[in-house]
């Protein structure tokens, strides 16, 4: 016998010889039984391990200099692209007059011919070069200054360059009587025959993270002192029975980029609330009328959001990347990490009449509208100071991983050797009695 150690009386775990143990049919099926069991549990230990879960956070935004996307799919049944233009101002001074980057405008057919698209366009000014025999034409501005981006210095070749001309002055325009350049074109004549189409218009805008707002409206705009302005003369003069108006669809309308679908699938059912799906509550808005006076404003309330899968490396709060400014649109916001920087935003609603009025008809008459404006949809944005940022973990640690496959293996383990030892005594006490009966 091996002489004893002085760690000999520490050990927790007194060993029995093999003559003092009984093996028995139940032990074996108990066994069994708990081996299946712990294989189990140990799959669901793994499993939950492997499970990635979003933990949402609310944080100040420290964000400083940044830009934003904005982009917008909307349908006017009623209003032609060519008297429709979408302007986008901000608090910090920055005007964007007649948005043309990255913006498409779809000529749909009238609704009675079911409003199929019939071309679309680019909003690029100056896309269309004038074609004519001297080279060396310079064509008149008609006492307005020539647009700094005329495709000949200091001219006005066609009637588009007018039409600028015209709007950087302040000036209104209407058919283009009387300018030669429409004339030739035949401006007033393709606006005569686009009356009656509709116009979806499609893309996205770039614009400052501050309080500004978009909207579409009909005619040129531009600035008269302090005032921002639209010539709505071609609006009101129409030919048409019933005018213009601005009933529209909202297909989409959404602030940063949109989650993308894998990881949507990913994440599962307990990331849905956090889906673009149900973070653009304009989404599928409609709103009809017959009033061309009509204006529909919209004040939206955006929340910064991030998301951060695994894996994602911290970057420092700086201010404009020109890389990023200068990349193509839909881009910004999306990392090479996977992260993505995006909004959720909510939305409340206004709607009225520029010939003012109150609203007894819906039984309010102590509500009261102005008169004036301009019609349009208008869209008003403002930004929350704290942003929520959803981040990617996994649902336990590596340790937690192992503490608890520990757990499941004592645990049963040792509810099977109480299991057996009832077992193993409710069996002789019976085979006991049964003796004594004999």
């Amino acid at each position: 016998m091996a002489p004893k150690s002085r760690f000999t009386r520490l050990d927790a775990f007194t060993k029995t010889v093999d003559e003092a143990r009984i093996r028995t049919t139940s032990g074996g099926i108990v066994t069994i039984l708990s081996l299946f069991v712990v294989f189990w549990l140990a799959w669901g230990e793994w499993a939950d391990y492997r499970t990635i879960v979003v933990h949402p956070e609310l944080i100040v935004d420290k964000g400083r200099s940044e830009r934003m996307e904005i982009h917008l799919n909307i349908t006017f049944p009623n209003m032609p692209c060519e008297l429709l233009t979408l302007d986008v101002m901000d608090v910090s001074g920055e005007q964007q007059h007649g948005v043309m980057h990255g913006v498409r405008k779809f000529r749909l057919r009238p609704t009675s011919e079911g409003g199929g698209v019939i071309d679309s366009k680019s909003l690029e000014l100056h896309g269309e070069t004038a074609e004519h025999l001297d080279p060396d034409y310079c064509g008149p501005c008609y006492g307005a200054k020539a647009p700094t981006d005329a495709s000949k210095p200091a001219c006005c070749n066609t009637c588009d360059e007018v039409r600028e001309a015209y709007a950087q002055a302040s000036w209104a325009f209407g058919r283009g009587e009387g300018v030669e350049q429409c004339e030739r074109e035949h401006y007033a004549e393709k606006l005569d025959e686009q009356r009656k189409e509709g116009c979806r218009i499609e893309g996205g805008l770039r614009v400052n993270k501050v309080v500004g707002n978009f909207h579409l409206a009909p005619g040129r705009s531009f600035s008269n002192g302090n005032l921002h302005v639209h010539d709505l003369k071609n609006y009101w003069d129409t030919p048409i029975k019933g005018g213009h108006h601005f009933s529209h669809t909202i297909h989409s309308l959404r602030f940063g980029p949109q989650l993308p679908d894998e990881v949507i699938k990913r994440l599962g059912s307990a990331s849905l609330p956090w889906t673009n799906h149900h973070l653009n509550p304009l989404d599928g808005t409609t709103q009809q009328t017959d009033d061309a006076t009509f204006n529909y404003m919209y004040f939206v309330k955006i929340v910064p959001t991030s998301y951060l899968p695994l894996g994602w490396e911290p970057k420092p709060y700086n201010t404009i990347n020109p890389a990023e400014e200068k990349a193509d649109l839909g881009i910004l916001g999306v990392s090479g990490d996977g992260s993505i920087e995006s909004h959720q935003y909510s939305v409340t609603s206004h709607k009225r009449s520029m010939q003012g009025g109150d609203d007894s008809a819906e039984g309010h008459g102590e509500r009261l509208h102005s008169r004036g404006g301009i019609p349009g949809v208008f869209f008003s944005y403002d930004l929350s100071p704290l942003k929520v940022v959803n981040r990617e973990e996994r649902a336990k640690s590596f340790t937690g991983f192992l503490t608890g496959l520990c757990a499941v293996i004592g645990g049963t383990l040792t509810v099977a050797a109480a299991v057996d030892r009832g077992v193993f005594e409710g069996a002789a006490r019976l085979k006991k009695l049964g003796s004594k009966d004999l």
